[in-house]
């Protein structure tokens, strides 16, 4: 029996009103997308391509132009009582942990902030020695009384980790998590997410554009391009047998990737102009090189769009291209 989704995104849409003149940017522009009990997703792409937007969006940061965002199986409610109550159980943990502390704040009153501004009824000192505790700083009462300049990067991410976790939340979105960390701390950090997941059976959404984090972290991968997802899968699915030329692109310069790396031409186009037809078709190095000619599906690449995939587990592909084999 297939596990319900904890969150789910259904043809969800996200357009901010263009500036002197220009067209309204379609930021997100139809995604369909699922979390499971226990799942950890990554979220990955180029910067520009959407994909914090979405983090926003299911966290009730910005509310969808179109389109829903459904957790436990209730559609979101985006009036400040009910966010409130659904922050508590969706905490985001953000990529800069330095600009997520105050700096006149101890580390207790940082992660015991949640706790306050939810009205705890419990014993606070317990909650926040255990959140401590859980994110790796032990003893956790040496912890209390420091400021975050006292810490280390990594200490400073651990008690973010710490202030998301003491509320006790069913899921964590994490944009970039680790990208301002050092090298030797990064793998700390995805250890301790791991670890929370296995201890906590916690969901969460990681957001980056680091293809070697989702795939040491992750158990399904989407790749995001222009506001909509072109690529999803199991993680091994997708890194070890891309079909999607764009994810083949974004992996070819990963350190350890055989071969030269693909250089893609050019910039992702202005998500207030998204092109007609494939929307990667300007900068794809397969319809650039003749192999979608020879498919006998360029003329589709560059004039008919694809469908929003649907979000549910398995592995699924935005490309003509790629479907070339199967239904041309």
């Amino acid at each position: 029996m297939t596990t319900a989704p904890l969150i789910s995104v259904e043809g969800l849409h996200v357009t901010f009103p263009g500036r002197h003149g220009m067209p309204p940017a379609r930021a997100v522009d139809g995604v369909d997308l699922q979390i499971r009990p226990g799942e950890i997703v990554a979220l990955v792409g180029e910067s520009g391509c959407g994909k914090t937007t979405l983090a926003r969006s299911l966290l009730g940061l910005v509310p969808p132009t179109a389109g829903r965002v459904t957790f436990d199986g209730t559609p979101l409610d985006y009036s400040s009582r009910a966010l409130k109550a659904y922050r508590k159980r969706v905490q985001l943990v953000l990529q800069d942990p330095s600009g997520s502390l105050n700096p006149r704040h101890t580390v207790y009153d940082a992660v015991a902030e949640g706790l306050r501004i939810h009205g705890h009824g419990g014993d606070e000192r317990a909650a926040v020695t255990e959140a401590l505790s859980r994110a790796g700083l032990r003893p956790p009462e040496r912890f209390f009384l420091r400021y975050p300049h006292e810490l280390s990067g990594g200490q400073r991410q651990r008690v973010v980790i710490a202030g998301a976790m003491v509320l006790e939340p069913e899921l964590i979105v994490a944009d970039e998590p680790v990208a301002s960390l050092d090298a030797s701390v990064r793998g700390e950090i995805l250890a301790l997410l791991l670890r929370l997941r296995a201890e906590l059976g916690l969901s969460a959404l990681v957001v980056t554009h680091d293809l070697g984090l989702a795939w040491n972290i992750a158990d399904r991968v989407a790749v995001m391009y222009l506001g909509r997802i072109v690529e999803t899968g199991d993680v091994e699915q997708v890194l070890t047998a891309p079909r999607h030329p764009y994810t083949q692109a974004l992996l070819s310069v990963l350190p350890e990737a055989p071969g030269a790396p693909v250089v893609l031409s050019g910039e992702p186009p202005d998500p207030a102009r998204i092109p007609g037809g494939c929307r990667f078709h300007a900068r794809c190095q397969v319809l650039a090189g003749g192999e979608a000619e020879a498919a006998g599906v360029a003329e589709a690449c560059r004039t008919r769009d694809l469908e929003v995939l649907d979000g549910a587990a398995g592995a699924q592909v935005a490309c003509h291209w790629a479907r070339a084999g199967v239904t041309a």
